[in-house]
């Protein structure tokens, strides 16, 4: 059975949709015709062309190989990879329907297929570097196989999404479909350095790292002891000598599955027993729906960064850490080229 890589809009904006629908749609703005009529691809690159009349040859070439699988291709059995753009964490789920084209439906949802999310909020860190390069296409559609991919997702699937570290050659040159497609170099660099974070600053590290973030942030910070903390990890404040406002009391999570809701609460609880006006819970590998539902509420009181959030951080004050701990991180600006987002028409 083959493995998909499909996305929910070029910020994640369907995300939701997808995920409480069991659904995966194509996404094709005003593309509003049945494809299971069209026969092969080149009656469906007539097809985009006719829809899109100024779009270059290259890109409806492009168009071609993303739009054909939905109605031609994935099959009943099939999984598919959804990268979430929200948090730093991947859906995974199976199809268990057939294409189905309805045209009365809102743009850009005339396609879909049903789907059974199995794994959703699985940790980014938990798949190793090559899937992540392949999971970081800038398309829209493709099938991922590069690296024997599809046997190993499924075998990470039994281990209860661990990742097996594989020893074959990284990104070899391959006709797979997703080769040819530039890949997201700021997400592929984020990968790079969650991966390096985790590795490095695990456990009781993590709690440094953040201590650090917030020194550098102007902050003063009281710090536990490695072991028993009774629920307070850091405990912060401005200046003069830490007695400014906001008074914040920190939580901090590195174990391998997301925040549940108890974490939340005990952080609630310690808070008040501190006098601490405001919260930060971090976890590094995300929070559970049920924390997530409760960010409303707490709005005003609590904040809770995930991987993404801590390294958008600690990248934000890099050069105002402590000297000691740059040289065990170390990092360097670089520019490179952006690419247009000609290859799909949803991201």
């Amino acid at each position: 059975m083959a493995i998909w890589l499909f996305r929910a809009g070029k910020l994640g904006e369907y995300e939701n949709k997808f995920l409480t629908e069991n659904r995966i749609y194509l996404t094709w703005d005003k593309l509003n015709v049945d494809l299971e009529q069209v026969k092969d691809k080149t009656a469906l690159y007539d097809v985009l062309k006719e829809y899109y009349p100024n779009a270059k040859p290259g890109a409806i070439r492009n168009w071609t190989g993303q739009v054909w699988p939905i109605a031609h291709e994935i099959e009943k059995g099939d999984w598919v990879v959804l990268p979430s753009k929200l948090k730093s964490s991947i859906h995974i789920g199976e199809v268990i329907g057939p294409y189905i084209h309805k045209p009365n439906a809102q743009d850009p949802f005339f396609h879909y297929r049903q789907v059974n999310w199995f794994a959703k909020d699985i940790p980014r860190s938990n798949f190793d570097q090559d899937l992540l390069y392949s999971l970081g296409a800038f398309m829209t559609v493709c099938r991922i196989r590069r690296n024997n991919a599809e046997k190993r997702i499924r075998e990470m699937a039994k281990t209860r999404w661990k990742a097996t570290s594989y020893p074959g050659e990284l990104f070899p040159a391959s006709d797979d479909e997703e080769t040819g497609s530039p890949v997201d170099l700021e997400e592929y660099a984020k990968d790079q350095i969650a991966k390096f974070l985790i590795i490095k600053f695990k456990g009781h590290g993590m709690t440094l790292l953040i201590e650090a973030i917030l020194k550098a942030k102007g902050y003063v910070t009281y710090r536990s002891p490695e072991g028993p903390d009774k629920g307070i990890d850091i405990l912060a404040a401005p200046e003069p000598f830490g007695f400014g406002e906001p008074k914040l009391c920190v939580q901090v999570k590195t174990q391998d599955t997301p925040v549940d809701r108890p974490t939340l609460d005990q952080l609630i609880g310690v808070m008040q027993n501190v006098k601490a006006e405001k919260g930060l819970l971090v976890s590094w590998s995300g929070f559970k729906n049920t924390v997530e539902k409760e960010v409303p509420a707490h709005f005003f009181q609590i904040r809770m960064w995930d991987q993404d959030d801590i390294i958008e951080e600690l990248l934000s004050v890099y050069d105002r850490l402590d000297p000691e701990l740059k040289s065990d991180l170390p990092l360097k600006q670089i520019w490179t080229l952006t690419y247009t987002d000609d290859e799909s028409m949803s991201g």
